[in-house]
């Protein structure tokens, strides 16, 4: 069984035009986000996927493995699809295909254990997310940070921008969870995905993962605690993950 991360990334984000290549402590994001995802131990491959030549570009000048995907893409994970379709190793339907968001400068490779590891120990589980524990009322309220419902067995029941579960306050017993852009596929289970159509929820909330819970569900949340971990969506996020990557301890093992 191969494991294979794909970083997805384009320039024309809605939200924050160019961003894969804007710069964070003097190192474009995308390099942040490969340079971590790859300390992950256990890849069969790792690349980026991109639509963009000047992201094919900066990936050729840094050795990073980079696969050209089509324009007309406006979700990740139909990107990452594509992707890894043009690996010259073909997958297998049980093979694992990780999507590594390229808006996640601040990962750390113990999460993208936590998405992988339940397909490896569990043939049931076909597709996994990143859940972590919201703490803070301003992340909660936040319309850029993808809330996350799952139910008693971890089944994701939907997700949305909105505060969700609804509360007045934010309180631990909520159980109150986001989404981290690292999600772990089976397969078969991403091509199904990508052979559906666009669903409602997904429409409406601007999320990939609402496909699939419109759909009859079938990805579970991988549960992290809380840590510093922002993705950048706005200028201001950026201004943000700079001032957080100054005591980041994984930034030093790649700082050179």
């Amino acid at each position: 069984m191969k494991i294979i991360g794909i970083i997805p990334a384009r320039m024309a984000a809605s939200r924050f035009p160019g961003k894969p290549l804007k710069l964070i402590k003097g190192k474009p994001m995308i390099e942040h986000v490969f340079e971590r995802a790859k300390m992950y131990k256990k890849w069969s491959t790792l690349s980026v996927a991109t639509c963009d030549k000047e992201i094919e570009k900066f990936s050729k000048s840094k050795n990073y493995k980079c696969i050209m995907t089509s324009k007309q893409h406006t979700r990740c994970l139909d990107r990452v699809f594509e992707a890894s379709n043009k690996l010259k190793e073909k997958p297998n339907n049980n093979d694992i295909i990780v999507c590594v968001q390229g808006d996640e400068p601040l990962l750390y490779p113990k999460m993208i254990k936590a998405v992988v590891d339940p397909l490896i120990k569990n043939k049931k589980i076909s597709s996994t997310v990143l859940a972590m524990d919201i703490i803070h009322y301003s992340q909660f309220i936040n319309p850029d940070i993808v809330k996350i419902v799952h139910d008693l067995e971890g089944k994701v029941l939907f997700t949305s921008r909105s505060p969700i579960p609804y509360s007045k306050k934010l309180l631990k017993t909520m159980n109150a969870k986001r989404i981290g852009g690292i999600f772990a596929f089976r397969y078969f289970f991403l091509k199904k995905y990508f052979n559906l159509k666009p669903s409602p929820l997904e429409i409406n909330e601007s999320c990939d993962i609402n496909r699939i819970c419109d759909n009859g569900g079938g990805i579970y949340a991988a549960s992290v605690k809380y840590r510093p971990y922002f993705s950048v969506d706005t200028i201001a996020d950026l201004r943000l993950v700079n001032k957080s990557m100054s005591n980041d301890v994984l930034w030093k093992k790649y700082n050179f």
